[in-house]
Order: C-alpha cells, then sequence, then structure tokens
C-alpha cells in the first residue's frame, strides 16, 4: 500500500510544482500559452494514475497506465518549448524536466510488467512498485546523465 501511495503521492507533487511553475511565468503570450498546455499535461498524470489503479480489468489499467506515460512525455515536450523559445533558462527547469523523464520510466516499467501479468490491477502495482527503487537509484542517474537512454533502461527492466 505505501508504494501506490508513493506515486500517487509523486504524481500530485508533480502536478502541484506545475502549478506553482505556471503561476511564476511571465505574462507574455507565449508563455502563458505554453504554460497552460504545460498546466494541463502536468495535472492530468495523476489524475490518470489514480483512474488506472481503480481500473475495473487489466486493459482498463494499460490503458489509464498509458494516459499516464502519455502526459509526462507531453509536460517534457512543453518544457522543451519553454527553453528552447528562450522564454526560460534551461537550469530553471532541468528539475521538472528530471522529474518528467523519472515519472515516464515509471510508468513505461508498469505498462510493461502489467502486459505480462495475470494480476489484477491493485496487486499488480502492489508487486512491481518495490521494483522500481532499482530503476530509481541505479537507472535513472544514468538516463539523465545521457550515459544511457530511455530504450536501454525499459529493456533493463
Amino acid at each position: 500500500m505505501k508504494e501506490e501511495n508513493d506515486l500517487k503521492g509523486r504524481a500530485k507533487q508533480f502536478a502541484l510544482r506545475i502549478i506553482r511553475y505556471f503561476g511564476s511565468l511571465t505574462k507574455s503570450t507565449e508563455a502563458q500559452v505554453l504554460g497552460k498546455q504545460l498546466l494541463r499535461s502536468g495535472t492530468s498524470v495523476g489524475a490518470n494514475y489514480r483512474e488506472a489503479y481503480r481500473g475495473r480489468s487489466k486493459a482498463e489499467f494499460i490503458a489509464k497506465c498509458g494516459d499516464s506515460l502519455r502526459e509526462p512525455e507531453e509536460s517534457a515536450y512543453w518544457l522543451e518549448l519553454l527553453v528552447d523559445g528562450e522564454i526560460v533558462p534551461a537550469a530553471k527547469l532541468q528539475p521538472l524536466r528530471a522529474e518528467c523523464d523519472e515519472l515516464t520510466a515509471i510508468f513505461v516499467t508498469i505498462i510493461k510488467r502489467a502486459r505480462g501479468s495475470a494480476l489484477l490491477p491493485s496487486s499488480f502495482i502492489l508487486q512491481t512498485l518495490p521494483r522500481l527503487a532499482t530503476l530509481r537509484d541505479t537507472l535513472l542517474p544514468k538516463l539523465l546523465s545521457g550515459e544511457i537512454g530511455v530504450g536501454e533502461v525499459t529493456a533493463a527492466l
């Protein structure tokens, strides 16, 4: 139960960080348009995960986890545009970009393992999330440093 709440809490904290960040953006049209897109995708991660956890079937669970996966990937895109459009310095967004990468890797792992599991969604999550400590402690630092790519992380899991 703790691991399930950890991911719920982590997704919620990500959403709260996105909300606070949006509030700090300049009022330029470009910043506000990109910021609103970021606000939508960044706050949807946790909502979709909560729906996935309460899925009535394995297929529904996997589909909702897929929705959860798309949101941090989309958030990363909006963050990239804020940097590449020279609206925000890259260093300011690095922690949010790193969290997008970590959430993406977590949801890729959950989906990959769920497809091969006969367990119901809640049992599956409780069984899988402890293994994500390995992801966090060994693979993610290498991913974030550029030493390995997302494909290598998913292959290792």
